[in-house]
């Protein structure tokens, strides 16, 4: 979910994955990891690995001491003098947003009624052929030069997951497909683009075009290794309670970007503004 109203600062708390469907992902996430990245990602910087970290998607405010990388909405302007990554709502549509897309790229169900994202109320894109992602895409490449002309150095599309909120409309493949196009224009605007959640997806990275991961609460669900095994340390991790950032430093802290987050994403001064790191 895209955040650009302060009053609605809730961040995207990602769903956990079935066992079955990790053992398949981390398999073939194994055997992409051997692989170098992508010729075009060759060209773009990456984010420091096991660097300070901290997630602004609620709204900008200087950064505190010792961060490194930070990740704030395109609407956000870059924090001087560090790693910047553009977040973008790629694959949903923000609430009261949906006059703003032409109708038939909102995606519908037979009896013509818009899918939405049943937790944020968000109309999901049809992506489900060539031209309909073409037409999405060059919607959301312009978020993304815009992302550039800013100067940031990253791309974090959000939503890579859709598809398993569309009762069946969407696949996996589509995704995969739309977010190649995502990848192919960030690295013609020399930015790195990070895969967002979505686990099982992580050995498709090659194919993909993907750079790098930003996983929410994979310390709580115990699924930062996957990330790893197609991404190697290139992994930013964003826990929301105390047992997640626990697990995430305990097993990961010597290696990964990791910061704990109020859900809200709130900005300091606000009464629930929550941030730790190992």
């Amino acid at each position: 979910m895209e955040l650009t109203v302060p009053v609605n600062t809730v961040s995207r708390i990602r769903r956990p994955w079935a066992a079955a469907v990790l053992a398949t992902a981390t398999m073939a996430a194994t055997l992409a990891a051997g692989s170098a990245s992508q010729a075009g990602a060759a060209t773009v910087a990456l984010p420091p690995v096991h660097a300070g970290f901290d997630y602004q998607i609620g709204g900008a405010y200087t950064p505190p001491a010792g961060v490194q990388v930070v990740s704030r909405d395109r609407s956000d302007s870059p924090a001087p003098g560090l790693y910047n990554i553009c977040y973008v709502n790629a694959f949903q549509v923000q609430p009261g947003e949906e006059g703003q897309w032409p109708s038939d790229l909102l995606l519908r169900d037979a009896n013509g009624n818009v899918v939405e994202d049943p937790d944020w109320g968000e109309a999901l894109l049809d992506i489900s052929t060539a031209a309909k992602r073409d037409r999405v895409a060059a919607k959301v490449n312009g978020w993304i030069d815009g992302c550039a002309s800013k100067g940031f150095n990253a791309i974090e599309p959000d939503n890579y997951d859709s598809y398993t909120r569309s009762k069946g409309l969407l696949t996996s493949s589509n995704a995969k497909a739309f977010i190649t196009l995502l990848s192919a224009h960030a690295h013609s605007r020399n930015l790195a683009i990070g895969q967002k959640n979505t686990v099982p997806l992580a050995g498709s990275r090659t194919q993909t075009g993907l750079d790098f991961a930003v996983a929410e609460e994979c310390g709580r669900y115990d699924e930062c290794g996957d990330y790893t095994a197609a991404f190697g340390d290139h992994v930013i991790v964003i826990e929301y309670d105390s047992e997640g950032l626990q697990k995430a430093c305990a097993g990961w802290g010597s290696r990964l970007s990791i910061v704990r987050r109020d859900v809200d994403v709130s900005t300091p001064g606000t009464g629930g503004y929550v941030r730790k790191t190992c």
